[in-house]
């Protein structure tokens, strides 16, 4: 049975490429566990659409998918350019200015922040993901700088900009994201994502903005910035306020350097199984099937690495957004995740599982050991807020994990974490076994070859008590 059960999950970003009902539900249907909605394009009613497409292609499913708000943040970007295109060659001086409303086709060129109160002369401005390198060299104007261009190339309308060693003044939510969570608290997405994180207290104050709207959704720190990365103490202290993390490697590149990124996943996914979070690995994981029906054998390489890292998710960016074969993409990604975890077991974890929640943490560990050890085919796993099946999965078990609640919204957040089936039900003292049987009884849970029963592991515990779990149970179903 394990070796049909994907464990590290497939988030797909949502857009142009797959705007219906019928391709969202082909996505889902395809291995999709959540989708992410960009906020950074579209307009609330195409997010209205979205959201009642995954909701719907979910229950068709019969399965739980997590629903990603991933906002804009204070990304920098171009105005509208003329003719949507500018040649640049090495030596051009360019203005950006705020001010500028229309775009003449020359040199200055209208920018959607102002830059002139926040840089100084010297420091880099990449633009077009650093595919155009620049250097500030004069503040001109109150609302405009002066760049000098470093190589030659081009830009287009409404490219981002990246300043790395331009401080911000923390100030990472913007009129634009707070316009957004209120939707978005209004709509129940199951997580939050938060660009261009700095430190953990960046998630404190979206936390606290939250429940001010009275959303219970979790929050992912996106780590795409130099500053976060700076000190070992400060990324783990970002990891711990968080719910999950996503590794964002595109503008973590032009912001750190693209040499730095291997290295920073690996210490991110280690963080994440030590402190029981939800890790997603992003950005040009199979870029080239945005144009082409099959991946590099690099991005192959990508994904199973990801994989045996321990990674929870691997996620799609263009390649389901705009790309000309979503669907492949998504496809190619689960048969790269299921060929390597059932032909290697994933690095062992640099620490043991730390929480705040000792005991989950001890008895997840022993669950663990105790299903490989009897060689059981599934850990049911009976929760109610979810933080035993996150414990458990931060054990990274190579056996499949049901877990089993009451909660709607407990079930879509599982959806991404590792190795786990969420499923909702009503509560009884036996529902586990209930679903394993019942899942047993479809043909989705199978017993080992040769066998007619399953043999589970269950963990569960006292309904409605905080803290609660406390028993585990070996049983043939």
């Amino acid at each position: 049975m394990s070796k049909l059960f994907k464990r590290t999950k497939i988030l797909a970003t949502i857009g142009p490429a797959v705007m219906s009902e019928e391709a969202v539900t082909e996505l889902i249907m395809a291995g999709v566990n959540g989708c992410r909605l960009n906020f950074s394009h579209g307009n609330y009613l195409e997010r209205d659409e979205q959201i009642a497409w995954i909701r719907n292609a979910s229950a068709k499913k019969g399965r739980s998918v997590s629903i990603v708000q991933d906002l804009q943040g204070p990304k920098i970007r171009l105005g509208e350019l003329k003719n949507n295109h500018l040649d640049v060659k090495s030596g051009d001086e360019l203005i950006l200015d705020y001010a500028l409303k229309v775009h003449d086709g020359g040199k200055t060129i209208p920018v959607q922040y102002n830059l002139a109160e926040k840089v100084n002369p010297g420091e880099p401005l990449f633009i077009f993901d650093g595919k155009i390198k620049t250097e500030i060299t004069e503040i001109v104007s109150p609302t405009a700088i002066k760049v000098r261009v470093l190589n030659d190339g081009y830009i287009m309308s409404k490219k981002g900009l990246n300043l790395p060693d331009t401080d911000f003044g923390g100030d990472i939510i913007t009129e634009k994201d707070m316009a957004d969570i209120e939707f978005g608290a209004s709509r129940d997405f199951d997580y939050v994502a938060l660009s261009f994180v700095q430190k953990a207290e960046d998630i404190e104050k979206l936390r606290q903005i939250l429940l001010s709207h009275g959303s219970s959704a979790q929050i992912i720190a996106k780590i795409e910035t130099k500053k976060a990365i700076e000190t070992d103490e400060g990324l783990e202290a970002i990891v711990e306020a968080s719910d999950g993390i996503m590794v964002a490697r595109g503008d973590m590149a032009v912001e750190a350097g693209a040499e730095v990124v291997p290295i920073v996943q690996r210490k991110l996914i280690a963080l994440c199984r030590k402190h029981s979070k939800l890790c997603i690995v992003a950005t040009q994981m199979m870029g080239s099937m945005v144009d082409n029906p099959e991946p590099t054998r690099a991005e192959v390489s990508d994904v199973a690495n990801a994989v045996i890292q321990g990674a929870d998710a691997v996620m799609l960016s263009d390649e389901t957004a705009n790309g000309k074969y979503p669907l492949e993409a998504v496809k190619a990604m689960k048969k790269v995740i299921l060929y390597t975890q059932n032909h290697t077991k994933i690095v062992p974890a640099a620490e043991e599982t730390r929480t705040d929640l000792k005991i989950y943490d001890a008895i997840s560990s022993a669950v663990a050991r105790l299903a490989e050890k009897i060689e059981a085919d599934v850990i049911i796993c009976q929760t109610a807020s979810g933080a035993t099946a996150e414990s458990l999965a931060a054990e990274r078990p190579n056996v499949p994990i049901v877990s089993v609640t009451s909660n709607s919204r407990v079930a879509s957040q599982l959806a991404l974490t590792y190795a786990n089936a969420s499923f909702v039900r009503p509560y009884s003292d036996d529902y586990g076994i209930d679903l394993a049987r019942e899942l047993k009884n479809s043909g989705y849970l199978k017993p080992e070859e040769g066998k007619t029963e399953l043999l589970a592991v269950i963990i569960s515990g006292a309904h409605g008590v905080s803290h609660g779990t406390d028993t585990i149970k070996i049983r043939y179903i």
